[in-house]
């Protein structure tokens, strides 16, 4: 695994280079003496009479009414659930949903839902349930984000869920943000190569991940439209897991998505996007039926993906 540290290290850093932001230092001064107005004196007292006094203790509590902790959450309902390319509900739709709890010093905690179908049976599941609990803070003009997620599949067998910790990078020069991320899993029973292909059964294997992201947006001037980009690296399991299943079915291989949000009101995000990976029609085919949607297709292929999110 040092090779693929020294991977994800390599990203952050040039994910630090990139995401450094630029600020304008421009600020207005008083007019200068010879452009100020003279004020009579009665103009003075009527001035006076129109401005309100200040209310020291209702200032004071203004700024204790920032709260500590802080609420937020999503639902999603969209065409495909592609999860770093691969469909976890067999190409169909699925209905997705979150929520966040924050607190001022940068501790988080959440969960995420999803339904699953296909080849994200996971041990006899029909939903993916993630917890997560991670720590933003200031990097620079960065901020970095770590936590672990742990990923559950209600009803399902119970060497399907497993731990992932994560690392992301993120930073703005204008309009453009970018994000430099980093997820690994350590060896679990869940990523196990239980079922190689073309080789006996081994029950009880335990595997590792590893998956580099690189993200950008752009947010277009005037208008509510975001244009958005992803690549994916994953490094695991090159076969099949304890129930069938693999976050990393070929081993090794790239994912990406260009896409376009669009926010015609607050709170409501309507989207598309392109989604792909490099796994061949041979590598799928070599761990089919799993790896294919119940008309025989693969769930690795290239696609569009509609959604609409409200949030909160």
């Amino acid at each position: 695994m040092s090779i693929r540290f020294a991977s994800a290290l390599s990203a952050v850093a040039l994910a630090t280079a990139l995401c450094t932001p630029a600020f304008a230092g421009e600020t207005e001064g008083a007019a200068p003496a010879s452009q100020q107005e003279i004020v009579t004196a009665d103009e003075s007292a009527a001035a006076l009479r129109a401005i309100a006094p200040v209310d020291l203790a209702s200032a004071s509590k203004a700024e204790d009414d920032t709260p500590a902790i802080t609420i937020s959450g999503a639902a999603t309902l969209t065409s495909d659930y592609r999860f770093r390319g691969v469909s976890q509900s067999d190409e169909g739709m699925a209905v997705q949903g979150g929520i966040t709890i924050s607190h001022e010093s940068g501790f988080y905690v959440g969960a995420w839902g999803s339904n699953l179908a296909g080849w994200g049976t996971f041990g006899g599941a029909n939903m993916e349930l993630d917890l997560i609990a991670g720590y933003k803070f200031a990097v620079g003009e960065g901020t970095l984000d770590t936590g672990l997620t742990w990923y559950m599949y209600p009803s399902g067998a119970d060497t399907t869920d497993f731990a992932e910790l994560y690392a992301r990078l993120s930073g703005s020069v204008g309009s453009l943000g970018l994000t430099a991320g980093v997820a690994y899993a350590p060896k679990q029973e869940a990523l196990g190569n239980a079922f190689p292909v073309g080789a006996p059964a081994d029950p009880g294997d335990k595997e590792d991940n590893l998956y580099l992201s690189g993200d950008a947006t752009y947010a277009i001037s005037g208008a509510p439209i975001t244009l958005k980009a992803h690549i994916g690296y994953s490094d695991g399991n090159p076969g099949l897991g304890p129930n069938g299943t693999s976050i990393a079915p070929t081993g090794t291989y790239f994912d990406w998505l260009l896409g376009i949000d669009i926010a015609p009101i607050s709170g409501l995000t309507l989207s598309a996007a392109y989604v792909d990976t490099d796994i061949s029609e041979a590598e799928a085919n070599r761990i089919r039926p799993n790896f294919a949607t119940l008309a025989g297709d693969s769930i690795s292929d290239a696609t569009v993906v509609f959604s609409i999110t409200a949030s909160f």
